[in-house]
């Protein structure tokens, strides 16, 4: 693949279950090997869990030609990377984890298959882990527009929702290919002019969205007037195996930049019942915090932001981020060890701005990486 010289074909070798899906993602798309070894070697019921499992199955079937080894107790796996084809597709996702879990990983690889990605992913669509398909759908898709990835080849449709501990949802995802990503410069996060959001409620009464609006509505009307939160109460087939409800919120700006923030009841048989006039409260706090919080991108798409723009052209990307999670931190050192691509980071005080809390400003130069099954049309 583009990039990295002679450095692709030296395999790179991890100890650990964290970041499995960092990992795999990049080693697909540097096309270099990947050994990880250790993977919860010490616990009572060593190696990999089923979820971890069923998105190694989801990697296998986007890509042509992947060789997988994984050991009998399911504590090392070797992973050499194929290409990656896309085309028209399905899988079941493990109900332990949402499909957001899978999805945010086929957000990285889908603009550089070689056929469109259609992809119908079957399990959880909200959970209290994972961002929910609601979340990517109004952040994730939004964000791929700017790199050119757009068209109306782009797309997340929830056909059913479904809750844990059953659920049941299922999604279709369809992304478009590119050749090469265009350099985005996106500092300048803007004023927030409108709030848009869901209310959700499955298997238990319409009401319920209802009285979450109310809530949540009761906290946000104090800063801005614009603010429509749709209520989706899905019935019959659509409604998944378990009861729940939830919600998502998204604050726009003016130019263009999505904050959101979501959260979604206990799942059936775990924890106290949660109060829904309780819940579209939290919601609205924490849509608040991300709002302090701030930058260009929200807390859940900084990675996917930041791997664009280290695979666009060779041309300067900046963008500009509110404090960085743990998570991305991590993805940071691996897009080191896969791509030797190192970014600037500047802090950003608040005094400068006057707006919420630190801000971090990253720039990089892209590798230019081209998505090589496109270059022979």
């Amino acid at each position: 693949m583009a990039g990295g010289g002679g450095s692709s074909s030296q395999c790179l070798s991890y100890a650990g279950c964290n970041f499995l899906r960092q990992r795999l993602v990049l080693a697909t798309l540097s096309g270099r090997p990947l050994k990880i070894r250790k993977i919860r070697a010490r616990e009572e019921d060593p190696g990999l869990r089923d979820f971890e499992a069923s998105f190694i199955r989801l990697i296998d079937k986007v890509t042509n030609g992947s060789r997988i080894e994984i050991n009998q107790t399911g504590t090392t796996l070797y992973y050499q990377p194929g290409l990656l084809y896309g085309g028209s597709l399905e899988h079941d996702c493990s109900p332990s984890r949402s499909i957001g879990y899978y999805l945010e990983s086929l957000l990285c690889l889908a603009p550089f298959m070689k056929h469109p990605l259609k992809i119908v992913l079957r399990g959880v669509t909200n959970d209290q882990v994972d961002p929910s398909v609601d979340n990517l759908k109004a952040t994730a898709l939004p964000l791929l527009k700017k790199f050119g990835i757009d068209g109306e080849g782009l797309e997340i449709k929830i056909n059913r929702r479904g809750m844990p501990p059953k659920g049941g949802g299922e999604i279709l995802f369809a992304c478009p290919v590119r050749k090469v990503l265009q350099p985005i410069q996106f500092t300048d996060p803007g004023k927030i002019k409108r709030i848009r959001g869901t209310a959700y409620s499955v298997r238990v009464s319409p009401q319920m969205a209802n009285r979450m609006v109310e809530s949540a509505r009761g906290i946000l009307n104090k800063f801005l007037p614009d603010i429509y939160i749709y209520t989706d109460h899905m019935k019959g087939v659509s409604s998944g195996k378990s009861p729940g409800f939830g919600m998502c919120l998204i604050a726009e700006t003016i130019n263009g930049t999505i904050l959101s923030a979501e959260l979604a009841s206990n799942p059936q048989g775990q924890g106290a019942a949660v109060l829904p006039e309780e819940l579209g409260q939290n919601c609205a706090k924490l849509l608040l915090e991300e709002i302090y919080r701030g930058g260009c991108v929200d807390s859940t798409n900084q990675s996917l932001v930041l791997l664009l723009m280290t695979l666009g052209q060779q041309d300067v990307s900046k963008v500009l981020l509110g404090p960085l999670s743990p998570y991305t931190i991590e993805f940071l050192r691996h897009l080191r060890s896969f791509f030797q691509i190192m970014f600037k980071i500047e802090t950003k005080s608040p005094e400068e701005e006057h707006k919420g809390g630190e801000k971090v400003l990253m720039t990089c130069v892209g590798i230019g990486f081209s998505n090589l099954s496109k270059t022979i049309r």
